[in-house]
């Protein structure tokens, strides 16, 4: 039986996130969370995705990437794997810099970790 791919909207995360009701899961590559990433998210990039090794429990899981894509995929994984993973960001990272709301990024001359608001 295949699971209804659910849709949040970049509003719909940051609030969930902020008020952890949720675990946000980036299944970007490494070096794209190290460049940009979502405050709060953990890295299980989709390359090397095993979906019995999400930290499902109380709060349910939220995938996310860079525009929807890959972590759609990551659900489509879970569903396999029989794992209750069945929500992401739509538009991923995109998407939630495109709501303006914060990143953390690296600064290019110091390496120094940047808090973006």
């Amino acid at each position: 039986m295949q699971a209804q791919l659910q849709d949040m909207t970049p509003t719909q995360v940051h609030d969930a996130l902020r008020d952890h009701r949720i675990v946000l899961i980036d299944v970007r590559e490494p070096q794209e969370y190290v460049n940009e990433r979502i405050h709060g998210a953990l890295l299980f990039p989709l390359s090397t995705f095993d979906a019995r090794a999400l930290p499902v429990g109380e709060r349910p899981v939220v995938l996310q990437c860079g525009s929807g894509k890959r972590s759609a995929m990551a659900v489509a994984k879970c569903t396999e794997a029989g794992v209750p993973v069945t929500a992401h960001l739509k538009g991923g990272l995109l998407a939630w810099k495109h709501a303006h709301l914060p990143t953390v990024t690296l600064d290019p001359g110091s390496g120094a970790v940047v808090d973006r608001k």
